[in-house]
């Protein structure tokens, strides 16, 4: 089927083997993928859309019975994969494949370095770069029906359509500020599978007012929160259908020590009751007299010393004398809660790693040290070596 001339929708093996056999070779491809997670645990992926300078394709996994050719491509090491917001699509084949595509180039995080803000979306910067508006009637549609219609693979088609004509634009802006080195860690992160893996062991510090319990009562909820994440996981269902935050909460607190007590927990159901009842009143039991888990640093909440919250003011205004100075939006630089962990000492910070601290770390050392202050001049802030 037909998309435009140079686009084609693939949905039989023969037809993805060989637009597979044209593209090996090509230095990049343009990739997005379109996915429901909805109803389930792990993303599905139905839609894969790939690009290259004079070729779209639209592939469905859905209608394919091996989609290992493409998988193969993918993985080609020769060929950077260019993505916008690559994180939800790196997820999807971790997942299939256990691995990460790689090299990687992605759009919203290298737009920034041209001084376009931070998470800047796709269609702001297609318009922005190339005068483009693009629709988004089907941002809402639902991938995993079909037939898919010629309106919705034209949609899905411009996500890497003009991905394919932003990334020799922005490559080459880069590449004359010499700014292409700065992204090589970016990059490298998304391209690093601890970042895609979620042990259940750490599921507590995504639920919501975790941070207020303490003693057995947290104990309790990080044991919960394990457990519904292995379940989930096995069922293959969202865990907010199995337990809601807010139920795992009130559990950890009340602390139900029999069927009635636990039923009587908001968002508790009988049939939960039945297949899970005697493993949750186990799980709270044993975590009363169980030493919690630590919370990690970067999760604690900061409380500032008397006049620490001026210093941090002070490197704020900082970042922007400096963010002003190289056209850099200050929030691709750093932000608030980063230096608020600095000011305390904490040197594990990102402004402290790769160019962020060439650029702007070791700057910030040196107003904590006095070496480094502000200074008006000619109606703006300089930077200025202390005396």
């Amino acid at each position: 089927m037909d998309i435009t001339n140079n686009t084609i929708l693939i949905n039989t093996q023969p037809a993805l083997s060989s637009v597979c056999s044209e593209l090996q070779g090509v230095p990049w491809l343009a990739v997005d993928t379109e996915f429901l997670r909805e109803k389930t645990y792990f993303p599905k992926l139905c839609l894969v859309q790939i690009a290259s300078p004079d070729r779209v394709a639209c592939i469905d996994p859905l209608t394919l019975s091996d989609i290992t050719p493409l998988l193969d491509l993918l993985y080609d090491r020769t060929i950077t994969k260019v993505m916008h917001a690559a994180r939800q699509d790196m997820e999807i084949f971790y997942h299939l494949r256990g691995t990460l595509p790689q090299p990687v180039f992605d759009t919203q995080v290298a737009a920034p370095l041209l001084g376009y803000p931070d998470q800047t979306g796709y269609a702001s910067l297609v318009e922005a770069l190339l005068g483009v508006h693009l629709n988004k009637s089907h941002t809402r549609t639902d991938w995993s029906r079909r037939p898919l219609s010629a309106a919705q693979l034209h949609y899905a088609a411009d996500d890497v359509r003009y991905l394919a004509d932003l990334y020799p634009t922005l490559h080459g802006k880069l590449d004359e500020l010499g700014r292409i080195p700065w992204l090589e860690d970016d990059f490298a992160a998304l391209t690093d599978p601890a970042n895609y893996e979620r042990p259940p062991e750490h599921a507590w510090l995504r639920v919501r007012g975790a941070h207020l319990l303490r003693g057995g009562r947290l104990s309790a909820l990080q044991t919960l929160a394990a457990w519904r994440e292995r379940t989930a996981r096995a069922d293959d269902q969202p865990r907010n259908w199995l337990l809601r935050d807010e139920c795992l909460l009130d559990m950890a607190k009340l602390q139900p020590n029999d069927n009635t007590s636990l039923l009587r927990i908001r968002g508790i159901n009988t049939q939960v009751l039945h297949k899970y009842g005697d493993s949750l009143l186990k799980i709270i039991e044993e975590s009363k007299s169980r030493e919690p888990q630590a919370l990690p640093a970067e999760h604690k909440s900061t409380r500032l010393a008397p006049g620490q919250d001026a210093i941090v003011e002070l490197l704020i205004t900082t970042t922007h004398v400096i963010g002003e100075k190289h056209a850099l939006h200050p929030s691709v630089i750093t932000n608030r809660k980063e230096l608020e962990r600095l000011v305390q000492g904490d040197l594990s910070v990102g402004v402290l790693q790769g160019w962020r601290r060439k650029l702007a770390g070791e700057t910030l050392l040196m107003v904590l040290q006095g070496e480094t202050g502000l200074r008006v001049a000619d109606g703006a802030l300089h930077l200025t070596r202390a005396d």
